[in-house]
């Protein structure tokens, strides 16, 4: 299986996201990853999903028929060599008193991840990086004790020379008064 990233520009509507993802259902795609913001240009949206699929052809079928979606602007779908992407992770890992130390130097310097918070007996780690960067260090500081674990959805952006909103309409077209 393929992993695609989809980015869908669309104006900001109540009930968008609902339409959006009934398309999936209707294909029995899952969709891995879901992230959404309100991009450069005021009143437009970026909902970037990344799914995995066996056949291109499923992802082209897809992304022509959440076109149709009357308040969807512009659909790009890509490949994970035609784009730069990220996800952020959150640890809240145990350090009790007499418990394992941690290695706060490996984690900054082989992770690059950082303590952003000190509790009592725990910290809060977070990390950023690619899906397999996130998931290195999980095996990494799970003897610690994860006390808890939260995953952000990708970003990306493409390696494109322009700006995708370049390829949208002028700003008036779409906006709500």
């Amino acid at each position: 299986m393929t992993n695609y990233t989809i980015s869908i520009f669309t104006t900001n509507t109540v009930g968008l996201l609902n339409r959006i993802t009934i398309v999936f259902t209707r294909r029995r795609l899952n969709i891995e990853s879901l992230t959404v913001c309100e991009t450069e240009r005021k009143g437009v949206s970026r909902f970037t999903i990344v799914l995995k699929s066996e056949t291109r052809e499923q992802v082209e079928k897809l992304v022509r028929q959440i076109r149709k979606i009357v308040d969807v602007l512009a659909v790009y779908g890509y490949l994970n060599e035609d784009i730069v992407y990220h996800e952020t992770a959150l640890f809240k890992v145990s350090t009790p008193l007499g418990g394992p130390q941690l290695d706060i130097e490996r984690v900054n310097k082989d992770f690059n991840a950082w303590v952003v918070h000190w509790g009592a007996d725990y910290v809060i780690i977070e990390k950023s990086g690619t899906e397999a960067e996130i998931m290195e260090f999980y095996h990494y500081i799970k003897p610690q004790g994860i006390l808890e674990f939260v995953r952000s959805g990708r970003i990306s952006v493409s390696k494109e020379e322009k700006g995708l909103v370049e390829y949208l309409p002028e700003e008036g077209v779409w906006e709500i008064a």
